[in-house]
C-alpha cells in the first residue's frame, strides 16, 4: 500500500488513508507548490466491495497517494478492527473546500465529466463566489462505459494544453478511478481527483443531505430517496456485502 503521504488502514483489503481533513488540504496545496504529481481516490463502502471482487481496482486504490474514507461505516469498521481512522473525508466536502483553498493559493483547475452543462454550471458558480478564480477548462465527454482511443487522446490534449494544477474528474466510481490511473502518467497536472457526483452538489443542482444525516451515517438514505431507481442496487444489494468482508477480516 502506498503510504508515502499518509499511513493507510486496511479496510477489507483496501488501504484507507488515515489523516485529518485539514492536514489533507495542506498536503495537497504544498504538493502543487513542490511540483509533485498525486492521485487521489474518494472511496465509499461500495468501492471497497468492488475492489474486494476486482484485483485491478484494489491495486488502483492501494497504489493511490490518498485513498479517502468516504463513509461513516468505514469509520465504524476501523474501530471494530482496532485501528480507528481519524476522520471521514467525502468528495462532497473535498471539492468545495479544496476549490476555496486553491483560489487563495492561485492554483488552476480543470473540471472533467458529469452530465452535459454541469461542469460549466460549477465553473460559473465558482467564478461568482471567487472572482478571478483560475478554472482553465471544462469538458463533458460522451456517455460511455469506456472511451475510445481517440476520445481519450482528445481529453488528454485538452487538459495538457492548459496544464491545470488540479484535475477534478466526475465520471462516477470506479470508472473515474480506472481512467485516472490509466492516464495520469501522460497528464500535465499536479493532482487528479475523482469525486463522483460532487459537481452537481457543489454547483447547487442537487441538494445535499442535512448535516445530522451526514453525521449519523444516513447520507446514503437521503441520496437513495432522491434517486431510488438508480441507487437501489448500490445500497441494498452491493453495500451490505461490506459487512461480511469486515467480519472475515476480523476473524483472520
Amino acid at each position: 500500500m502506498n503510504e508515502s503521504k499518509a499511513q493507510k488502514v486496511n479496510i477489507g483489503g483496501v488501504g484507507i488513508s488515515n489523516l485529518y481533513f485539514s492536514d489533507l488540504l495542506e498536503i495537497l496545496s504544498s504538493s502543487i507548490d513542490n511540483k509533485e504529481k498525486l492521485r487521489v481516490c474518494v472511496t465509499p463502502v461500495n468501492c471497497i466491495v468492488w475492489a474486494n471482487q476486482n484485483k485491478a481496482l484494489q491495486d488502483i486504490y492501494n497504489s493511490a497517494d490518498f485513498t479517502l474514507c468516504d463513509g461513516v461505516p468505514i469509520i465504524w469498521a476501523s474501530r471494530f478492527l482496532g485501528n480507528k481512522i481519524r476522520e471521514r473525508i467525502t468528495g462532497l466536502d473535498l471539492l468545495p473546500n479544496f476549490i476555496a483553498a486553491s483560489y487563495k493559493n492561485d492554483h488552476t483547475m480543470f473540471f472533467l465529466g458529469a452530465k452535459e452543462g454541469v461542469a460549466q454550471s460549477l465553473k460559473t458558480k465558482c467564478e461568482t463566489v471567487y472572482p478571478g478564480i483560475k478554472i482553465v477548462g471544462v469538458y463533458t465527454p460522451p456517455m460511455a462505459d469506456e472511451f475510445s482511443i481517440a476520445e481519450n487522446q482528445k481529453i488528454m490534449e485538452m487538459i495538457n494544453a492548459v496544464k491545470p494544477n488540479i484535475l477534478w474528474v466526475s465520471l462516477t466510481a470506479p470508472k473515474q478511478d480506472f481512467w485516472i490511473a490509466a492516464h495520469i502518467a501522460k497528464l500535465d497536472v499536479n493532482i487528479a481527483i475523482g469525486v463522483g457526483g460532487a459537481f452537481e452538489v457543489s454547483a447547487g443542482l442537487i441538494q445535499r443531505a442535512p448535516v445530522w444525516m451526514q453525521k449519523a451515517g444516513l447520507e446514503w438514505l437521503y441520496r437513495f430517496l432522491k434517486e431510488p431507481k438508480r441507487l437501489f442496487r448500490r445500497y441494498f444489494i452491493e453495500a451490505p456485502l461490506f459487512f461480511p468482508i469486515i467480519l472475515k477480516q476480523k476473524m483472520k
